[in-house]
């Protein structure tokens, strides 16, 4: 598909300034610098790109820019051109696009319903995966860690936002120092092929955190970012904070996100990071029973590598800030003498894209930084990034994956208002009461 229907703009669009809006309601439950407001007189003293987009164009309420459709789409049965051999062909989205025309899958950036059966597989899933998963309360929506207090007082929770607390299953840096696995979220975007562009220019590889509902509108994206040799991993259905949600429905937002991955590219991605970072013990054993592995961002001395790039579209931090955050990270990451680090980079809009190509790693590139996915910056082959390829003698996953894919769902199951059929009902009982307490 040569271009973008203008459906697809308008919903994506919508879904964009949607996301904007959570993001900003959510922001004081994620992972923060402290920064201080920077001043007209700030002067950047970082290596730029020399077509780099001047910082005082890069605003809030910026003119945007024409949306391009991607140059080329892959070719079904297309593989990735490095990284490793035994990926399978991308399929033909076709079939694909017939399928979102049809409903066939959840509604973009809204919570899936939980009684689909899909999602009665997965559940089925997680309870044979051999991990018990605690029975936690949820946490309030869109509150402080403040709101929250007898919660983020609870470190027995280990609550990755609000107790500070790094699990030992939770990845937070690279294996070798002054490495930097860098990674883009809430993708595929409408500018995220200029980002493409830029990595290939410098030939540089990232991880990009998917929403999967985003891969409804841009699929062809999602396809080019993985024949490019970029990792892809997963970032939840509709970037809701999990710890807000019931099992149920993390369950959904996990499950629907590795199905429209796997349909887009016959892949199934193993890692994930939490919207916000908002990861607790009972989302956590969640993802790990669904096969995914959480990948955070570093913290250090008391610094959180989040460049807070995202918040430049919405007014609520410069440009001239998120330098400062580069700045204040990179001198922390010179401290780090065993291992490297993982950073917080969105793809969704041109702001962030316009940062990240036009100063943050061309500033990287100058250090001499070792630039690349996070899979690879923990010593392992991309092969070991997805579900289907990974080596499971070196790099065992902590579930019992695959006890139930022979009775896998077909692709494209509606899970519109009275499709179901009483068939499911016995089983959404019974599980209803198997979660009762989570």
């Amino acid at each position: 598909m040569k271009s973008l229907s203008a459906v697809a703009l308008l919903s994506l669009s919508a879904v964009v300034n949607a996301h904007g809006d959570h993001h900003h309601r959510r922001h004081n439950l994620v992972a923060r610098q402290n920064s201080a407001s920077a001043t007209r007189s700030f002067t950047y003293s970082g290596a730029t790109n020399p077509t780099a987009i001047p910082l005082p164009s890069i605003v809030a309420g910026a003119v945007s820019r024409p949306v391009v459709p991607i140059a080329s789409t892959p070719a079904a049965g297309a593989k990735p051109t490095a990284g490793f051999s035994n990926a399978p062909g991308v399929p033909d989205l076709t079939e694909f696009r017939k399928n979102v025309l049809a409903n066939k899958y959840p509604e973009g950036d809204k919570v899936p319903a939980v009684n689909s059966p899909e999602v009665l597989q997965w559940m089925e899933e997680v309870q044979n995966s051999g991990i018990q998963i605690p029975a936690l309360e949820t946490t309030v929506e869109g509150g402080s860690c403040q709101a929250n207090l007898p919660l983020a007082s609870d470190a027995s929770r280990c609550w990755w936002t609000c107790n500070n607390c790094d699990a030992k299953e939770d990845v937070v840096e690279c294996n070798q120092p002054n490495h930097w696995g860098i990674s883009f979220d809430d993708g595929p975007g409408f500018y995220t092929h200029e980002l493409l562009d830029y990595l290939d220019q410098e030939r540089l590889k990232a991880t990009f955190f998917v929403v999967g509902s985003r891969v409804l509108y841009l699929p062809e994206v999602l396809q080019a970012e993985h024949i490019r040799g970029h990792q892809i991993a997963i970032h939840s259905w509709s970037h809701r904070p999990l710890t807000t949600l019931t099992t149920e429905q993390v369950i959904a937002e996990l499950g629907w996100s590795k199905k429209i991955i796997k349909d887009t590219l016959g892949i199934t991605p193993n890692q994930m990071r939490p919207p916000f970072g908002d990861m607790d013990e009972r989302v956590r054993k969640i993802s790990l029973a669904m096969g995914l592995t959480p990948i955070m961002w570093t913290r250090s001395d008391g610094l959180v590598f989040n460049t807070e790039d995202f918040d430049v579209a919405g007014g609520t931090r410069t440009v001239q800030q998120v330098l400062t955050n580069w700045q204040n990270i990179i001198q922390a990451a010179g401290r780090l003498t065993d291992n490297g680090f993982l950073t917080l980079q969105h793809d969704l809009n041109q702001q962030s894209i316009d940062i990240a190509a036009g100063y943050i790693i061309p500033d990287g590139l100058a250090r001499q930084l070792t630039i690349e996915p996070v899979i690879t910056c923990l010593d392992m082959p991309m092969a070991n990034a997805y579900i289907e390829t990974n080596d499971n003698t070196t790099n065992p996953p902590t579930a019992k994956l695959g006890i139930f894919n022979k009775k896998a769902t077909s692709a494209g199951v509606s899970v519109t208002s009275g499709t179901l059929g009483s068939i499911f009902v016995g089983t959404a009982l019974a599980f209803a009461s198997l979660f009762a307490g989570f």
